[in-house]
């Protein structure tokens, strides 16, 4: 964000590449966190309905904390070779970001030392925790379709169901662009740079931004002010 606005309000062109690397890594940090957030959340839904009456002493507040302290401390941990990886490259070629801000792989493109070791290990890194992140999510989700199809009432299967609509709307905001950047930036050549940009800018607004709106759009007291707001 502060790029963002140094480009648009400041005219800033330059960046150092201290200030590159730390963005990398917070913003890689801050990525993998969310995921692991998705995922403890998933299983905060899974739980609330396969046992809602253990519910309060399964996550109990210490719980909580802990999975959350183990979501950061993971995505610490998995992105930390990344910044030093980048560090020791030499670049050679153009240094032209696609993207407005710092990406890994973006990175990757201006060096003309050997990147076979930093890609693989990125790729293998998204791959192994977004991607197992996600397939848990799926693992859970078809865990809680069959408890839901196991109650008898339709109508208490709906209610059910309906409180997972706003997890997998975050979940779907969230993936689809990370993955599809991740995609296109690694895989295929010769794209517009205009694709890149509008992919980031999705990947990196998007999803903070739609958030709250997915999670209080739920909300009938909310709702009805924001019809009476824009009826007016």
């Amino acid at each position: 964000m502060p790029t963002i606005l140094g480009v648009y309000l400041f005219n800033v062109r330059e960046i150092s590449s201290h200030a590159c690397i730390s963005q990398l890594y917070f913003f890689a940090v801050l990525m993998f966190t969310e995921s692991a957030v998705l995922l403890s959340m998933a299983f905060d839904r899974f739980i609330a309905i396969s046992d809602p009456l253990r519910y309060a002493s399964i996550l109990t507040l210490p719980r909580v904390a802990k999975m959350g302290l183990v979501c950061v401390l993971r995505a610490l941990a998995l992105i930390l070779p990344l910044p030093l990886f980048v560090r020791q490259f030499q670049y050679c070629q153009s240094k032209v970001l696609t993207h407005s801000y710092c990406r890994n792989e973006d990175m990757l493109k201006l060096s003309c030392s050997d990147i076979r070791a930093s890609s693989m290990y990125g790729l293998i890194n998204k791959t192994l925790a977004m991607g197992l992140d996600l397939l848990l999510i799926f693992v859970s989700y078809v865990m809680i379709l069959k408890t839901v199809l196991s109650i008898a009432s339709q109508e208490e299967s709906l209610r059910a169901l309906n409180t997972c609509v706003s997890h997998l709307c975050a979940v779907l905001l969230f993936y689809t662009p990370e993955f599809s950047l991740s995609v296109i930036t690694r895989f295929v050549k010769n794209t517009s740079p205009f694709l890149h940009m509008l992919l980031s800018y999705i990947s990196l607004l998007v999803p903070p931004l739609m958030n709250p709106i997915v999670y209080s759009v739920k909300s009938k007291p909310l709702r009805a002010r924001i019809i009476k707001v824009f009826s007016k």
